[in-house]
């Protein structure tokens, strides 16, 4: 090996530097992006904190270069042939490169003119190529850029799919206080004062030993290893600080087993649960308060803040109790939630249905846990989170018939209130602020008359006539499930299927603008489920050409047909006693479509309330 195959350099190097005009490839052991939700939220929340708490009404652009860096990490490249090749980091360095996308189109949305496109792309000879090339994820890419947005299709990969939703989770967690004249200062911080460590091997056999080393090896204390040094070095009794290690440590495995850092994300949504007083306000200049710190730093607000926790510093017994009682209790019930996340099973069932559509994690878990007191039994855990997730989903659901956002940075500061007014309530009292706050929202079931599909909705499309489904069927006595329709484990998957073909010239009678055609072909009274193949041998069919497959469909399906209203009591048991407008549709026209978007409206009336 020459002396420079044998090179290996490090330096420290900003955004800008790593990202302006210079290309990357991405290595074959590095292939697939696979962040996700929380990954993506986690990065965008530690970046905009960090800068916020910088940042003053009354500063200019050139203060930003005082404000405090911000060490995003490592990452490893082979250089060869004056080509660079991602090693290990590209999980992160994609990210950035999304964000960077969103941020170049919220600042065209504004009116901004920051030049931030070398660091996204370069052209060479008239040609544009993205800075991280790879061939699968260009046109992807190039949609997102271009567009802020991307329809995925059935033939993309695995990283073009997990691309397009990192970047829409971007644009939720992304805080509104930064969206507006403060997004220069911002990029400005981004671009220069975030920080990169880049790794440089000049050989294969160098970048790999690097990549293997650096994630088998030498990882530094993380938050959670700190808070338990502090809290154990505070017990006076060494037997029962050995017995508590070993209860931490068998408690970590136990959250390893869902996610490498699913120790963090339980202590986070503990303390904020349980602790935390303050917020930061949404307008920029703010500083981080309680449930900024928890987010970043929880050990060391955990030990400023010992009071909020009932722990006098002194007082050893404070400390064993705090382990013996609520690490356990809370680490309990995060199983719990993790358990019901995964598996579909009552009385947790809303808990698995918001992992499906729901709001972010660091909303939801601190939520749930907040009404919980260490002395609840089991079934008050149950009847508690429960409800907490009914109302999530309610909520969710609610705001997207009516195509209205529920980022994280637009409901962040409702949601951490709410976590304070839930906090250690007992059930009655729980489900009646719950209530309370249901009635009052300004969103309502009516949004669904004029609720369609579109390009970025198809996944909540799914999920909401997956739930209209299962419960028709649920509530008639047959043997059904959420999860038949939304994943359909071990059978065909479900689609969403038009009941009307994407056939202008056939609907002339009603229509003179194929755009309102399109418009009422989307709507959700036009759309059913239906497995795959099924759904693609008579797509393009006439309506009364499907009416007759239709009938050995599932019931929703089954109820255009005359053949469902006859001999069959059950289910004319269950319209009746629902109150439910099912009837059948001979044909399916203009008006039908519109019947059928208020039979959809009661059933979402039946199963969450009016």
């Amino acid at each position: 090996m020459d002396n420079l195959s044998n090179k290996i350099e490090a330096n420290d190097k900003s955004i800008s530097d790593v990202l302006s005009d210079i290309k990357y490839t991405v290595d074959y052991f590095q292939r697939e992006f696979k962040w996700e939700e929380r990954h993506i939220e986690q990065l965008v929340s530690d970046l905009t904190s960090a800068f916020l708490n910088e940042y003053e009404d009354n500063h200019e652009r050139k203060d930003v270069e005082k404000y405090n860096s911000y060490y995003l990490g490592p990452f490893v490249v082979n250089k060869k042939s004056g080509n660079r090749s991602i090693i290990d980091g590209q999980q992160r360095l994609t990210s950035i490169t999304l964000l960077l996308i969103y941020l170049n189109n919220l600042q065209k949305q504004l009116g901004l003119t920051e030049k931030i496109e070398s660091l996204i792309f370069s052209e060479k000879y008239g040609e544009k190529s993205f800075n991280i090339q790879v061939d699968e994820r260009i046109s992807c890419m190039d949609e997102l850029f271009r567009k802020g947005e991307y329809e995925v299709k059935d033939t993309d990969d695995e990283s073009t799919i997990n691309m397009t939703a990192r970047y829409n989770d971007i644009e939720k967690a992304f805080p509104e206080e930064i969206k507006n004249h403060v997004l220069p200062f911002f990029i400005d911080w981004l671009k220069y004062n975030v920080i990169l460590v880049e790794i440089v091997a000049y050989s294969d056999e160098n970048a790999y030993t690097i990549f293997e080393t650096m994630n088998d090896r030498g990882l530094n204390l993380t938050p959670t290893e700190m808070l338990k040094g502090f809290i154990l070095s505070r017990f006076s009794d060494n037997k029962k600080r050995q017995k508590a290690n070993e209860l931490w440590k068998k408690s970590m495995q136990e959250l390893h087993k869902y996610d490498k850092d699913e120790d963090l994300r339980f202590v986070q949504a503990w303390f904020r649960a349980q602790y935390a007083d303050t917020i930061r306000p949404g307008k920029a200049g703010s500083k981080n308060e309680d449930f900024e710190k928890i987010g970043t730093r929880f050990h060391s607000w955990f030990r400023d803040n010992l009071d909020k926790a009932g722990i006098l510093q002194e007082n050893s017994e404070d400390f064993q109790s705090f382990i013996d009682y609520d690490f356990k209790f809370f680490l309990h019930a995060y199983l719990k939630i993790m358990e019901a996340e995964r598996e579909f099973k009552n009385p947790f069932q809303h808990i698995y249905y918001i992992s499906r559509w729901g709001i972010a994690n660091s909303l939801s878990y601190p939520l749930l846990l907040a009404p919980l007191k260490i002395e609840d039994n089991p079934y008050q855990i149950q009847q508690k989170m429960n409800a907490v997730a009914r109302y999530i989903e309610t909520f969710v659901v609610k705001r997207s018939i009516n195509f209205r956002k529920f980022a994280s940075s637009s409901i962040r500061y409702t949601m951490y209130t709410l976590v304070k007014e839930i906090r250690r309530k007992d059930i009655d009292e729980l489900n009646n602020i719950l209530e309370h706050k249901l009635a009052s929202m300004d969103e309502n079931w009516d949004g669904i008359n004029k609720f369609r599909l579109h390009g970025q909705n198809r996944i909540f499309v799914k999920f909401l006539l997956s739930r209209i489904t299962a419960h028709i069927e649920q509530k008639t006595g047959l043997n059904s499930s959420f999860e038949k329709y939304y994943h359909n484990p071990g059978g065909k998957p479900f689609e969403v299927e038009h009941i009307w073909a994407d056939k202008f010239e056939e609907h002339r009678d009603e229509f003179e603008q194929e755009s309102d055609f399109q418009e009422y072909r989307n709507r959700l009274g036009a759309l059913v489920l239906l497995p795959r193949g099924t759904n693609q041998s008579y797509g393009d069919k006439p309506y009364k050409n499907k009416l007759g497959h239709y009938i050995k469909e599932n019931l929703l399906v089954q109820s255009l047909s005359n053949l469902t209203y006859q001999n069959n009591p059950n289910f004319l048991n269950m319209k009746n006693h629902l109150n439910l407008p099912f009837k059948p549709h001979l044909d399916f026209k203009k008006e039908d479509i519109i019947e059928r978007q208020s039979l959809y409206q009661a059933i979402c009336e039946s199963i969450w309330g009016k």
